[in-house]
């Protein structure tokens, strides 16, 4: 019940980046077995995840196949969604997110579809598993490249997860950081997420955790929980600490 999950990073100190970092996170995951909760069958993790900076080139490539235009670095703003796989249920939520990042002031942009293979995975995650989406706002002219445009689409965000149903999720919206995450073995998150194995897709930083679940059941929200760093106790620990000492 005391054991950790597992987590890593890999940062080039000079800011340049490459798929090589990528590659090395991933191959730091794939290491971390012994730090990653495994169901019975052996065929289920309990959540592998990767952080990274936004693979702003790699994303302009496959908007423009698309047929919209993102715009250059740091002018486009990327959500990373969990949607339910019934498709009125689908519709609804991205419906409803574009009219919130309206209703904010932001302009939203279009939809991805990200490549994914669900026959790697074991049938208890693919029996859970989420529609997988990224979705494009634009940065307004009002709102400077970096952190002023990442709090307008923070605010986004929430309103967002406080008006939809429990069936949706947003594992990361932000112009400069993108998280890939899901109910994983290690070596199942670069095999599902064909975006990782492109050399296209590059960064300067890369954060990975392989989940180890300790007093909470496994799901594909609660693989790589956070959207901003990688921690390896799950923080609802410190109750259980704190009635011990209690009592």
């Amino acid at each position: 019940e005391h054991d950790n999950c597992g987590i890593g990073a890999v940062v080039n100190i000079n800011g340049i980046k490459s798929h090589t970092v990528v590659d090395n996170a991933l191959t730091i995951v794939e290491k971390l077995e012994h730090r990653a909760g495994i169901d019975a069958d052996g065929k289920t993790g309990d959540g592998v995840g990767i952080l990274t900076q936004l693979p702003c080139d790699f994303l302009m490539e496959e908007t423009e196949k698309l047929g919209f235009n993102i715009g250059e670095k740091g002018d486009f703003g990327v959500g990373m969604f969990f949607f339910p796989q019934d498709e009125l249920a689908r519709n609804r939520a991205k419906k409803m997110f574009e009219i919130i990042v309206e209703k904010e002031g932001l302009e939203f942009l279009g939809w991805r579809d990200v490549p994914t293979f669900p026959n790697v995975l074991g049938k208890k995650a693919v029996d859970c598993m989420p529609y997988i989406m990224q979705g494009f706002v634009k940065r307004p002219a009002n709102a400077a490249k970096g952190i002023e445009f990442d709090r307008r689409l923070y605010v986004a965000r929430r309103v967002f997860e406080q008006t939809a149903e429990d069936t949706t999720y947003v594992c990361s919206l932000s112009s400069r950081t993108i998280v890939y995450k899901g109910m994983f073995l290690v070596g199942q998150l670069r095999q599902f997420f064909g975006d990782l194995e492109n050399p296209d897709y590059e960064s300067a930083i890369a954060l990975v955790h392989s989940r180890f679940s300790t007093n909470t059941n496994p799901s594909w929200e609660r693989a790589h929980p956070n959207r901003f760093m990688v921690h390896n106790g799950e923080i609802n620990t410190i109750k259980g600490n704190a009635d011990r000492m209690l009592a």
